[in-house]
């Protein structure tokens, strides 16, 4: 396998392909501290791939506080479009495939259908638009890349929603949450398995791919599986979006299509269920 450089590292999704990676065998990746590896600092992120000579590159730097990009338009832009635009300049220079992470929330989420990676993308949020804006640069620089746009994404690492509420059950004994909002929760751990099994497979099929576990809930489900499985006991009340206004507008129906990837890449995709327990056990741990 082709020596392997993450941005982004120290994220979510970085830490879980960490430890993927040691599952794996994979001894050929490189986790640059931050400081190394700024994505705002175009000529900083070409010495470093001048130096490592990577084959791939997995992008999992971005902006992801949804809200508050409707405050921080400037740095949401700058992270997620001018960032990934320097990232794709510096794989073309330097030869390398880009694995560049996106969202289902380049969409706008108003029908029930399974989303394609060829429909429309129009997002209703800053964050979703310059997530677009960033597979547009990507595209617009590199034919070498593979954008795989995810979903919900949670494990054990970092700040999530299944992390939140476990922290919550803990505190409280009634919660209140969104029941019109539908989606599909993704493990990162699953989804950092994809990424290797897209470098592995030496495939050229370049584009845009739909990545999420399987099946389809809404956050209240989502939470009251949580405390299922957790065994915490807490009540959870259903509520409309419209009980909670939050900064940014959300999609209310964002679940995506995963046809393409499975077929292209010969990929098993886990149950959200199933792998929320998975997560969970690790947690516990």
């Amino acid at each position: 396998m082709s020596k392997i450089l993450v941005i982004g590292a120290g994220g979510q999704l970085g830490q879980c392909l960490k430890v993927v990676a040691e599952r794996r065998g994979i001894t050929e990746i490189v986790f640059p501290a931050e400081q190394d590896a700024n994505i705002l600092n175009e000529s900083a992120l070409n010495d470093l791939l001048a130096k490592e000579q990577p084959g791939f590159v997995i992008n999992c730097a971005a902006y992801t506080a949804v809200d508050k990009a409707e405050d921080e338009v400037d740095l949401a832009k700058a992270i997620n479009e001018t960032g990934a635009a320097y990232l794709a300049s510096a794989c073309l220079a330097n030869d390398a495939t880009l694995i560049h992470v996106s969202t289902d929330f380049v969409f706008e989420g108003n029908e029930v259908k399974l989303l394609k990676e060829n429909d429309e993308a129009k997002p209703i949020n800053v964050y979703g638009l310059t997530k677009l804006d960033g597979e547009k640069a990507v595209t617009s620089i590199l034919p070498a890349h593979f954008i795989i746009r995810t979903s919900w994404l949670y494990s054990e690492y970092a700040n999530n929603f299944v992390k939140t509420m476990l922290k919550l059950g803990a505190e409280r004994d009634e919660l209140n949450i969104i029941a019109d909002q539908v989606g599909t929760p993704t493990y990162a751990i699953d989804l950092a398995n994809t990424i290797f099994e897209v470098i592995a497979s030496s495939s050229t099929a370049y584009g845009v791919y739909h990545f999420s576990n399987e099946g389809v809930t809404s956050w209240f489900d989502f939470a009251k599986a949580i405390f299922d499985i957790s065994e915490t006991v807490v009540k959870v009340n259903p509520i409309p979006g419209s009980s909670y206004p939050t900064k940014a507008t959300r999609p209310a129906f964002s679940v995506m299509d995963k046809t393409k990837i499975k077929e292209t890449f010969n990929l098993e995709i886990p149950y959200w269920r199933d792998s929320l327990v998975d997560c969970i056990k690790q947690i516990n741990k």
